[in-house]
């Protein structure tokens, strides 16, 4: 559903891994671009009904697209830039503030 726009040369790939997946992303991407890109589904799902989420602004203002990263909960995926090595988990309902889940 969700592609590049452009065949131009690109930087190296960085390898990042989602649910134990291995993604190739590029660098300079948005984590929430990345996992577009290779069609991961939901990010999230919503702590009361359980509904999936995904992201919706890409801008940081809905956080619909929060995830876990590298073991911290609550990351919006639209504003965490791709690096190499980054873990990234679905964040399942509500996860606490204080990052402890």
């Amino acid at each position: 559903m969700f592609r590049r726009t452009s065949d131009a040369i690109r930087p190296a790939g960085i390898s990042i891994h989602f649910e134990g997946r291995p993604i190739v992303a590029q660098a300079g991407d948005s984590l929430a671009a990345a996992l577009l890109i290779e069609d991961v589904g939901a990010f999230r799902s919503t702590p009361v009904s359980g509904a999936p989420r995904a992201p919706y602004c890409m801008m940081g203002v809905c956080f619909e697209c929060l995830v876990e990263v590298d073991g911290v909960p609550n990351q919006q995926a639209c504003m965490v830039q791709v690096r190499d090595g980054m873990q990234v988990r679905r964040q399942r309902g509500p996860a606490g503030m204080d990052g402890n889940g």
